[in-house]
C-alpha cells in the first residue's frame, strides 16, 4: 500500500469531492514514474500517450515496480513530482491515467488536470487588519480540522505550533506559530495549496506567522509525530528436552 492508496478509501470516482481533492492534493506531492516511447535522450523525454475515451493520456505510476507490472516488462520512465507532471500534460492538452488497478486507480482529463494546475498556483493573501479573534465554526471545523491536521504534521520539524481561529465579523485564520522567517513563505505557500484543494469557507482562510498565543477558544493543532510501534516480541524457542 501506499501514501495514495492508503488515502483512497473509497474508489476516487466514487468519492466525494472533499476525498478527492485530498487525493489530488497528495498526488501533487507525490514522486510518479511516467512511461516513456524511449530512453531519455539529451534532457529530453517523449512520453507514452495512449487513446482512451477520445483523448490522449499519459501512464503514470507511484512505484517503479507497478508500471512495470502494467507494461509485464520493463518500461522507460522518468521520475518527477505529480504537480510538475499535471502542468506538462496541460501543455499538451492531454490526460493522466494514475495507478490502472491499484486502490488509488484514477483518471484525469485535461479539464482536471487544468483545475489541478490552477489550485496549485494558489497563493496566500496579504496580511489585513483584523478584528477580534474568536472560535472557529462547528462546520469549518469538520471539514478543514483532519486534512490541515494532516498537511500540518507533515510540518511538525518547521513549525512549533498551530491553531484555527475565527474573525469576527466572519472568516477564520490559521495561525502558524515559530516558524523560521525564511521559510515562512514556502510554508505559506504549501498551506495555501492545501486549503484550495478543500471546501471553501465563507470569509475565506487566512495565514498568520505569530508567537503569540492563540486564543483560548481556538483549534489547536497536534504537532506530535506518530510514535513507531515497538517491534513484536520474539517468540520463545523450542523447550529443550532431556
Amino acid at each position: 500500500m501506499t501514501a495514495l492508496d492508503e488515502l483512497a478509501t473509497t474508489p476516487f470516482h466514487d468519492a466525494d469531492a472533499p476525498l478527492r481533492a485530498r487525493m489530488l492534493s497528495r498526488l501533487a506531492d507525490t514522486e510518479l514514474f511516467v512511461a516513456l516511447t524511449r530512453e531519455p535522450h539529451d534532457d529530453r523525454v517523449e512520453l507514452q500517450l495512449f487513446p482512451l475515451d477520445g483523448a490522449n493520456v499519459a501512464l503514470a505510476c507511484d512505484a517503479e515496480d507497478r508500471l512495470a507490472g502494467f507494461f509485464g516488462a520493463p518500461v522507460a520512465y522518468v521520475a518527477m513530482p505529480g504537480r510538475a507532471l499535471a502542468a506538462l500534460l496541460r501543455t499538451e492538452g492531454a490526460g493522466l491515467l494514475v495507478n490502472p488497478g491499484a486502490p488509488s486507480e484514477m483518471l484525469l482529463d485535461a479539464a482536471m488536470l487544468d483545475w489541478l494546475t490552477g489550485a496549485l498556483a494558489a497563493e496566500p493573501q496579504p496580511d489585513e487588519a483584523r478584528l477580534r479573534l474568536t472560535g472557529p465554526h462547528p462546520d469549518t471545523v469538520a471539514a478543514l480540522a483532519e486534512p490541515l491536521g494532516a498537511r500540518l504534521l507533515d510540518m511538525h520539524a518547521l513549525i512549533s505550533g498551530a491553531a484555527l481561529a475565527g474573525i469576527a465579523g466572519g472568516g477564520h485564520v490559521l495561525l502558524i506559530g515559530g516558524a523560521d522567517p525564511d521559510r515562512q513563505p514556502a510554508i505559506a505557500k504549501a498551506l495555501a495549496e492545501a486549503l484550495a484543494f478543500l471546501p471553501p469557507q465563507a470569509g475565506g482562510v487566512d495565514i498568520s506567522f505569530t508567537d503569540a498565543a492563540p486564543p483560548a477558544t481556538a483549534l489547536r493543532f497536534d504537532l506530535t509525530p506518530p510514535q513507531a510501534e515497538p517491534p513484536a516480541p520474539r517468540p520463545k524457542g523450542p523447550p529443550i528436552l532431556r
